[in-house]
C-alpha cells in the first residue's frame, strides 16, 4: 500500500461535495436514493439523502390515495436503489462521499491548525450516545404516519429534516441562509425553526471539538449499519497479525475501540470505512477493507515505510 489512502479518500470527498453540492447545475441528477448527506434544500443539488424520501413514502404508506398517486413502484424502486447502493460500497459512503462529512473535516482541519487539541469522550459515554442515532431513525420512522393519520399537523411530516444541520449548513455553499431564520408561520414551524438552530449550533461546536462529531449521532449511518449483512464491503481484521501498537485507534475518526482487540470483526456501527486504521496500521495484512474476498486496501509496513513514516 504505497499509496496515500487519505489523499484518495479526500479527492473522493472533494469530487463528490461539487457533484452533490453544485451538480445539479449542469444537470447532474443522482436522485433521491443516496446514503448520503446531500440536502435537498441544497438548491441545484446533484442527489440527496435518502432519509427525506424515507420519512416521504413512510407517510404516504398510510394514505392510499397518496401512494396511489405517487406510485407504489417508485418508492418501491428508490428503496431498492438505496439498498443496493449500501450493498455495493457499504460505509464508504460516509467515510469518503458524504458532504456534510468533509464540512466535519474541515473543521477538524481548523481546529489542529489553531493547535486546539480534540476533546475526548470516554467509551461508557460514547455508548450511550451511539444510542441517539437509532433514536433520530425511531423518530423519523414513527412521525409521518402520525401526520398521514391526522394526529399530527401537515408541518411535522418531515420531523427529522426539520431538526437536521445538513439542512441548515450545506445550503449556505449554495448562497442559500434563509433556513438560518425562524419560521414564523405558526407555533408549530417557529419550534422546528428554533430547535434546528440550537442543533446547528451545537453541532457547529461539537464538530470543531470532536472529530466527526455528528457521525455519532446520524440515524442514516444507523441505517446503512443494520443493512451491514448485506454489504460486500466490510472491514476485517487478523488478530495473529497484531502487533498491539494502538495506531489503528488513534487514526480512528470516531475513536473505535473494536478495531484494536482481538476479534476478526473490527466493523462496529460507528465504522466510516475511512480506511484510515487500515493505513496506519504497520502490520502486514492485519486489517483490511474487503470487497467481498479482495483486499481493496491492505495494511503494510512497506506501505507506511514508503510513506516515510516509522514502521
Amino acid at each position: 500500500m504505497a499509496f496515500s489512502v487519505s489523499r484518495l479518500r479526500q479527492g473522493a470527498q472533494y469530487l463528490s461535495f461539487l457533484i452533490l453540492i453544485y451538480g445539479g447545475r449542469i444537470g447532474v441528477h443522482l436522485g433521491p436514493a443516496l446514503p448520503c448527506f446531500g440536502c435537498p434544500f441544497v438548491p441545484g443539488c446533484g442527489g440527496h439523502c435518502y432519509l427525506m424520501g424515507l420519512q416521504g413514502y413512510i407517510g404516504f404508506g398510510m394514505n392510499a390515495a397518496a401512494l396511489a398517486g405517487m406510485g407504489l413502484w417508485r418508492a418501491l424502486g428508490w428503496m431498492l436503489v438505496f439498498v443496493v447502493l449500501v450493498a455495493i460500497l457499504g460505509k464508504t459512503w460516509c467515510g469518503w462521499i458524504c458532504p456534510f462529512g468533509l464540512v466535519q473535516d474541515w473543521l477538524s482541519a481548523w481546529r489542529k491548525k489553531f493547535g486546539i487539541r480534540e476533546r475526548m469522550i470516554s467509551a461508557p459515554a460514547r455508548e450511550r450516545l451511539a444510542l441517539v442515532k437509532y433514536g433520530f431513525l425511531i423518530y423519523l420512522v414513527t412521525i409521518p404516519p402520525l401526520v398521514s393519520a391526522g394526529l399530527l399537523p401537515e408541518d411535522f411530516y418531515l420531523p427529522f429534516c426539520n431538526i437536521c444541520p445538513g439542512k441548515s449548513i450545506l445550503p449556505l455553499f449554495a448562497g442559500e441562509t434563509k433556513y438560518l431564520a425562524l419560521n414564523l408561520d405558526n407555533a408549530v414551524t417557529l419550534g422546528f425553526s428554533l430547535a434546528l438552530l440550537i442543533v446547528t449550533g451545537v453541532t457547529v461546536v461539537g464538530m470543531f471539538f470532536k472529530e466527526r462529531f455528528f457521525c455519532i449521532f446520524c440515524p442514516l449511518l444507523a441505517l446503512i449499519h443494520l443493512l451491514k449483512p448485506l454489504s460486500a464491503l466490510r472491514l476485517v481484521k487478523t488478530p495473529a497479525s497484531c502487533v498491539g501498537c494502538g495506531n489503528c485507534r488513534r487514526a480512528c475518526p470516531m475513536d473505535i475501540e473494536a478495531v484494536e482487540k482481538d476479534r476478526a470483526d473490527a466493523q462496529t456501527d460507528e465504522c466510516l470505512h475511512c480506511a484510515r486504521c487500515v493505513e496506519s496500521c504497520p502490520s502486514s495484512a492485519a486489517l483490511e477493507l474487503k470487497f467481498v474476498n479482495a483486499g481493496l486496501v491492505v495494511s503494510s509496513r512497506a506501505g507506511r515505510a514508503g510513506r516515510g513514516e516509522p514502521s
